[in-house]
């Protein structure tokens, strides 16, 4: 897999310069490259008590993207997924402590609670005042001897360090680190592994499967499960956390790991608000890409008890931009829509032959939106089949409040529910075209003319006419047809909607920003939806 860096061996050290050059002056890093890679804070004065973490890279932005006011005083990068030498850990220690002492905070990995450890051990030979506390807050793996600590660590950062910068003593700090330790509780699922640099990516996880309780590092999970929705992914993943609840408030952080969009991480977050855990989780840090493992398409939910110092800590105002956050997860604000555009709801009416034809029309297109997305996917976003299929869905759950027995009125109507349901141009085209033909209705026109004039007013307001690659291509010529019947215009929609694929320049739509050969050979998939519509008409 192709990915954007220059060699496996420069990327931690490339990283870390983009990273502080970009800071604003923030952060600085110590000399010692390539073996020492070490993060630190650049106003830094040693006056209070240090944090310092860190472990292998891949993580980002922890652990680098953390130090800073209220949060760490250093974090030592090593490898991907591996983690620093004691040289490196013990110069970051020398680096930022002074008299009030420093805290490591470690995550229960064999390398890092060596390395860090038997720094700690040299600096105090140095005469410096060193705690160092062990995050294990992964409940995946219950038989374990050893908890792995994984995004629960973050809550340690965070409570230590408002605590460190509010001028706290060492052993107040690291009392309240090991508060934190002894209840946080995490968990994660994924539908991908993680691709790590220059090692070919392991396919794990098998088609339609989850992994749940998988590590940071990409360790194989606790188990593959069936994975249907978000929904029941949250499910999942909240049954295992919930013998770990305790009573009373908590606060959960929903974390990234890496190759989850925002789109999926807002969806994951309502189902947490929706879920077993909702009387009890009454702050959210997050949705955010904050502890991840490389580009792995998952999520993970870290849970603590908190009380009202532990709240305060947490939503204390840091510097590192990396941080999201603490929000009071509470209910949907819902506001009336603005006066007008409440839409008049007509007064509905029974007509069973055009509800029938309705139904066909529209399972016709549900029918279709799989083959239509495929089409789509060759000269645009790939969703025209979805679009056409949800508007369909709508106008049947909307049947019996339309006013089936009035044609002028019903062409309104469908106007109007598709320009509230159907996204993209494809809803504001047809909307239009559904006025426009209430309109010619209303001035006598038959349902040919009143189809005729839905598609000029198309054509005069989205530019588009026969020829541009478009579903006018198919939609004109049935038109045309449509006086010598269903079969005739079903007929001349197919020869158009064949004729696009011959096309290899469009001009109006998605498909325009596309080269020929890009083009070549693939259908509109509007086209052919139109032409789907009318086959399934003339088979009536």
């Amino acid at each position: 897999m192709m990915q954007f860096i220059n060699s496996k061996e420069t990327l931690v050290t490339e990283a870390i310069d983009g990273l502080i050059r970009t800071s604003g002056g923030l952060l600085a890093r110590l000399d010692g490259f390539p073996h020492i890679r070490v993060v630190v804070r650049a106003d830094w004065d040693r006056s209070k008590v240090a944090l310092v973490s860190g472990g292998g890279s891949g993580h980002e932005p922890s652990h680098a993207g953390f130090v800073g006011q209220g949060l760490l005083t250093a974090a030592v990068c090593g490898d991907v997924f591996a983690s620093p030498s004691v040289d490196a850990v013990l110069a970051g220690i020398l680096a930022v402590t002074g008299k009030a002492g420093c805290l490591l905070i470690v995550k229960n990995y064999t390398g890092d609670r060596l390395n860090f450890g038997l720094a700690a051990e040299r600096a105090r030979a140095f005469g410096h005042k060193v705690s160092m506390v062990i995050v294990d807050d992964d409940v995946a793996l219950p038989d374990l001897p050893q908890a792995r600590g994984v995004a629960g660590t973050l809550f340690v950062h965070k409570i230590a360090g408002a605590l460190a910068e509010a001028g706290a003593d060492l052993d107040t700090v690291t009392a309240a680190a090991r508060k934190v330790i002894a209840g946080a509780a995490s968990i994660g699922m994924s539908l991908d592994t993680c691709t790590v640099p220059g090692s070919p990516k392991e396919l794990r996880i098998d088609p339609g499967k989850a992994e749940l309780g998988l590590g940071i590092h990409g360790e194989a999970g606790v188990e593959q499960v069936d994975f249907a929705t978000a929904r029941a992914a949250m499910a999942m993943v909240v049954d295992r956390l919930s013998p770990h609840v305790a009573p009373g408030n908590h606060v959960a952080l929903l974390n990234n790991l890496g190759g989850t969009t925002p789109l999926e991480m807002s969806v994951l977050a309502e189902e947490l608000a929706r879920s077993a855990l909702r009387d009890r989780v009454k702050w959210l840090v997050g949705p955010a890409a904050m502890m991840t493992s490389l580009d792995m398409h998952g999520f993970s939910i870290s849970i603590l008890p908190v009380e009202a110092d532990q709240v305060a800590a947490l939503a204390a105002p840091v510097g590192p931009h990396a941080w999201p956050g603490l929000a009071a997860l509470g209910e949907v604000a819902v506001r009336p829509l603005p006066d007008g555009l409440t839409p008049i709801q007509p007064l509905p009416s029974a007509h069973p032959a055009r509800r029938a034809l309705i139904e066909d029309c529209c399972r016709a297109l549900i029918a279709a939106e799989a083959d239509l997305n495929a089409l789509d996917a060759k000269s645009g976003d790939g969703d025209t089949g979805s679009t056409l299929a949800g508007a369909a869905r709508a106008l049947i759950a909307a049947l019996d409040r339309l006013p089936l027995a009035d044609p002028t009125q019903l062409y309104r109507a469908i106007g109007t529910e598709l320009s509230q349901t159907m996204g993209g141009s494809s809803g504001v085209l047809l909307a239009i075209f559904f006025a426009a033909a209430g309109d010619a209705s209303a001035g006598g026109k038959d349902l040919i003319g009143a189809m005729q004039a839905g598609l000029e007013r198309v054509m005069q307001v989205g530019g588009a006419k026969p020829g541009d690659r478009t579903m006018i291509d198919a939609l004109a010529p049935a038109l045309q047809a449509l006086p010598g019947g269903v079969a005739a215009a079903s007929g001349a929609a197919r020869s158009g909607a064949d004729r696009t694929a011959q096309m290899t320049r469009a001009k109006a739509g998605r498909a325009s920003y596309l080269s020929q050969d890009k083009l070549a050979g693939h259908k509109d998939p509007g086209a052919e939806g139109v032409a789907r519509l009318f086959q399934a008409l003339a088979s009536r």
